[in-house]
C-alpha cells in the first residue's frame, strides 16, 4: 500500500481516506433516542408528517452531534436548528405563494447569505447548511401543517436531541459531576499533549506534536466557553476546571520554548504533565509532582509553571479567563463581507439556485412522477458545495457513491420490512449509526440517504429510491461545473483570508512580547499567543485541503503551504522569546537573529503567494543584550 500511496492523486487519496477512533457511544445512544422514538409516538398519535418534521430537525441535529462540553453543544446544535427552522418557515411559505421563477430568485439570494455568513466558523458553516437544506425542504416537501408549525416542530425535534446530550451522562465517567464530563476530558487532553511535546522534545516528532497540542488547547477553549447565563463560572467545579485549563497555558508555553531549542529534556520533565492529566480526569489531587532541571530558562520556565499548576490543582484557582479575544460583530461582519465571503456566498448562491432552477424544471416537466418532492436535487447541492467535508472531488465521487449505496440498501429494506413499524426501527438505526459515519462523508451520505427515503416512505411517499440516484448525479453535474467556474470572485479567497488573517494574529503576537516583554500582562500575552496558533492551525487546515483539489484549483494555493510552515516558526520563536525575556529580561542573540530571519522570509513568502503585506506590520526586532 505505501508503494501506491504516492502514484494516488491528493483528491483521491482524500475520498479513501477515514477518520479514526473510539467509538462515540454516547452520540450513537442519542442518536438512536432521537429520531425513531420522535416518530413513533408520532406515527402512534395519527400526526406522522409532523413526526416526519420533528425526525428531520433531529437529524440534522446530530450531523452536528461531536464530542466535546454540553455547555459548547448548547450552541453547536441550537444554532444551526434555529437557523433551519428559519429556512423551513421561509422556504415552506415561498413555496405555497410565489411561481417557480421567484422561487428560484428567492432561495438563491438565501444561498448567496447564507455562504457569507459560513465564512464565519464551524457553528455559521453548520448554520447555514441547515437554512438552506430546510428551505430547500420546505419549499419542496408538500405538508398539511402551516409553515409556522413545520419550523416550531423541526426546532423541538433538534431540542430533543440537545435535551438528551445535556441529560444523559457520558459512559463511564464517574469522576466529579458528570455535567462537567466534556470538559474534564478536554483540559486533561491539554495536559497530555502537554506531555507528549516534551516527550519529543529533540526528536522528529516534535513539530507534529505541538500542531496536536494547538488542537487540544483550541478543544479546551470550546469546551469550556460555550453559552452561559452569567459571565463567569457559577459552579465549584466549573471553576476549578477553569483554573486547571489556565495553569496549563504556561506549562504550553515552556514546553513549546523547549521544542522550538530542539534540546532533549529530562524524562521526569514529561512526569509532572501526565500526573496533572490525571488529576483533571479523577477530579482528585495531583500529589508531589517531579520537579525538572532549572538549567535553562525554558526549564526554569516549565519549572515554575508545575509549581503554579499544583497549587491551582490543590486550591481550586480563580482564574475563570479562557484568555481568548471575543469577535465583535464588526470582526463578524467584515469577515462575511471579505474575500473568503463574497467567493463561498457566490459559489452557494449559484449551485443552490441552479440546482433549486433545475428540480423546478423537472419538476413541471413531471419528471419526478405523480410525487411533487422536488427538494434533494438543491439540499444534495448544499452538501457538496460545502468544502467543509473535503475537496470538490472527493465530495462529489463520496455523494454518489453513498446514494447509490443508500438507495440500494433502501430497495432492500424497503420489500422486507412491515410498514410503518419496519421503518420506524430503519429510522432509529441511522440514527444511531449517524455519530459513526460522519467519518467518512460516503458513510455518512449513505445513512441519511436511507434515513431520509424511509422518512418520506412513513409519510406516505411511494418509493422514490433510484429517482434519488438521478437527482444526486445532476446536482454532482452542477457543483463540479460550478466549482470550475473561472470568474467567481479571487480564486483561493478563504485559504487567502485565512492566511492572511494568521500573519495578522502572529504580528500581533510579536509585537506585544517584543514592546511588552518585561511586563507582566502575561495575561494579555497568552490570549495573543492562542489566538495566533488558532489562526494558523485553521488556515493549515484550508491550505490541506486546498492542496487535495483537482489541480485547476489546487494551483490557486501555491505557495500559500510555504507561508504559513514559515508563520508557524514565527510564532513558536515568538514563544521562545517570551519565556526568555520572563527569565532574564533580555534575548540572546540567536532569538533576535531568527526573528529577523524569519520575517525577511515571510515578506517574501507572501509577496511569491500574492499576499497583501499591510505597512508597518512587522514590529522592530529589539538588539540583543
Amino acid at each position: 500500500m505505501s508503494r501506491l500511496g504516492p502514484a494516488v492523486p491528493p483528491w483521491l487519496a482524500h475520498a479513501l481516506r477515514a477518520q479514526r477512533g473510539p467509538v462515540p457511544w454516547s452520540a450513537v445512544v442519542r442518536g438512536a433516542l432521537a429520531a425513531g422514538p420522535l416518530l413513533l409516538v408520532a406515527v402512534l398519535s395519527g400526526r406522522t408528517s409532523a413526526g416526519v418534521v420533528a425526525a428531520l430537525g433531529a437529524m440534522l441535529a446530530g450531523i452536528n452531534d461531536r464530542p466535546g462540553s454540553r455547555r459548547a453543544a448548547v450552541r453547536r446544535l441550537g444554532v444551526p436548528a434555529l437557523a433551519g427552522a428559519g429556512g423551513l418557515l421561509v422556504g415552506s411559505y415561498a413555496g405555497q405563494h410565489v411561481g417557480a421563477v421567484t422561487l428560484t430568485l428567492l432561495l438563491t439570494v438565501l444561498g448567496l447569505l447564507a455562504g457569507a455568513v459560513s465564512a464565519v466558523g464551524p457553528v455559521a458553516s453548520g448554520a447555514g447548511t441547515q437554512l438552506l437544506v430546510a428551505a430547500a425542504i420546505g419549499a419542496g416537501m408538500p405538508l398539511p401543517e402551516p409553515g409556522w408549525q413545520r419550523a416550531l416542530i423541526f426546532v423541538a425535534g433538534a431540542g430533543w436531541l440537545l435535551a438528551l446530550r445535556l441529560a444523559l451522562p457520558t459512559p463511564g465517567a464517574t469522576a466529579g459531576d458528570y455535567r462537567f464530563d466534556g470538559e474534564r476530558d478536554a483540559v486533561g487532553g491539554v495536559y497530555d499533549a502537554v506531555a507528549a511535546l516534551l516527550a519529543a522534545v529533540g526528536g522528529p516528532h516534535a513539530p507534529a506534536r505541538r500542531v496536536a497540542l494547538t488542537a487540544a488547547l483550541d478543544h479546551a477553549q470550546d469546551a469550556l466557553g460555550g453559552p452561559r447565563l452569567r459571565p463567569y463560572a457559577s459552579s465549584a467545579a466549573e471553576r476549578r476546571l477553569h483554573a486547571q485549563y489556565a495553569a496549563a497555558l504556561p506549562l504550553a508555553e515552556a514546553a513549546t520554548a523547549l521544542a522550538w531549542a530542539g534540546e532533549a529534556v529530562p524524562a521526569r520533565a514529561v512526569e509532572g504533565p501526565r500526573r496533572l492529566a490525571a488529576a483533571v480526569r479523577t477530579s482528585t489531587h495531583t500529589g508531589p509532582l517531579p520537579a525538572p532541571s532549572r538549567s535553562a530558562p525554558a526549564l526554569r520556565a516549565l519549572d515554575d509553571a508545575l509549581l503554579h499548576a499544583a497549587d491551582a490543582f490543590d486550591r481550586g484557582g480563580d482564574d475563570n479567563a479562557l484568555h481568548t479575544r471575543r469577535r465583535t460583530a464588526t470582526s463578524l461582519a467584515r469577515t462575511a463581507l471579505g474575500s473568503a465571503g463574497r467567493e463561498y456566498g457566490l459559489r452557494v448562491a449559484l449551485c443552490f439556485g441552479a440546482g433549486v432552477a433545475v428540480a423546478q424544471a423537472l419538476h413541471h416537466a413531471r419528471w419526478y412522477g405523480s410525487h411533487a418532492h422536488w427538494y434533494w436535487l438543491p439540499a444534495t447541492a448544499v452538501f457538496l458545495v460545502k468544502p467543509d467535508l473535503g475537496p470538490l472531488a472527493s465530495r462529489v465521487i463520496c455523494r454518489a457513491a453513498g446514494t447509490v449505496l443508500g438507495a440500494v440498501l433502501f430497495a432492500g429494506f424497503a420489500a422486507l420490512l412491515p410498514r410503518p413499524a419496519g421503518l420506524v426501527a430503519l429510522v432509529a438505526l441511522c440514527g444511531a449509526l449517524i455519530p459513526v459515519a460522519t467519518r467518512h462523508f460516503a458513510a455518512q451520505t449513505a445513512v441519511v440517504t436511507v434515513l431520509v427515503l424511509s422518512l418520506v416512505m412513513v409519510g406516505g411517499e411511494p418509493g422514490a429510491s433510484w429517482s434519488r440516484i438521478g437527482e444526486t448525479l445532476l446536482a454532482c453535474a452542477i457543483v463540479l461545473l460550478v466549482g470550475h467556474l473561472p470568474a467567481l470572485g479571487q480564486r483561493g479567497g478563504g485559504v487567502r483570508a485565512r492566511l492572511t488573517h494568521a500573519a495578522e494574529a502572529a504580528h500581533m503576537y510579536l509585537a506585544h512580547v517584543l514592546d511588552d516583554g518585561t511586563t507582566d500582562d502575561r495575561a494579555g500575552r497568552w490570549a495573543l499567543r492562542r489566538e495566533a496558533y488558532r489562526a494558523l492551525a485553521e488556515a493549515r487546515a484550508s491550505i490541506d485541503l486546498a492542496a487535495a483539489e483537482l489541480p485547476a484549483l489546487a494551483r490557486h494555493a501555491e505557495g500559500t503551504d510555504e507561508v504559513a510552515a514559515t508563520l508557524e516558526r514565527l510564532v513558536d520563536t515568538t514563544t521562545a522569546c517570551a519565556v526568555q525575556l520572563d527569565d532574564t529580561g533580555r534575548l540572546t542573540p540567536q532569538h533576535s537573529e531568527r526573528i529577523a530571519e524569519l520575517l525577511d522570509e515571510l515578506a517574501e513568502g507572501r509577496e511569491r503567494a500574492g499576499l497583501a503585506v499591510k505597512e508597518g506590520q512587522a514590529p522592530p526586532v529589539p538588539l540583543a543584550g
